[in-house]
């Protein structure tokens, strides 16, 4: 994984919220922008992927994507909180990033199976 996964906690079955970080030394960063470092909004929405993933025990990859926006940046080390609930159905959820209570990143998004 090349996050940190601090903490995972099931709110209840439909809700999870885990605690990540990713390191300096993370590819994400390699270019992104040199002098500047900050983590693009499609590492993020892996991120929260693979906490869903993770959570479910099953290989998911993103199917689509909707309302996605992005508000603050995110730097090296910096730890994040990640929101997840079903959204209708066992395959699309809604998602927050938030730090210190600031939101990071929202929207809604569909996973669907690897098989």
């Amino acid at each position: 994984m090349w996050y940190s996964l601090l903490a995972l906690e099931k709110i209840d079955k439909d809700a999870i919220v885990a605690r990540v970080t990713v390191a300096d030394n993370s590819p994400w960063f390699a270019g992104h922008f040199p002098g500047n470092p900050i983590l693009p909004g499609i590492a993020q929405l892996h991120m929260v992927a693979g906490v869903v993933a993770f959570s479910r025990q099953e290989s998911l990859y993103i199917h689509s994507l909707n309302r996605v926006k992005f508000k603050k940046l995110v730097r090296p080390g910096e730890p994040m909180q990640i929101h997840v609930a079903t959204a209708g159905d066992d395959n699309r959820y809604s998602f927050r990033i938030t730090q210190d209570n600031q939101d990071v990143c929202s929207g809604m998004m569909s996973l669907a199976d690897k098989r």
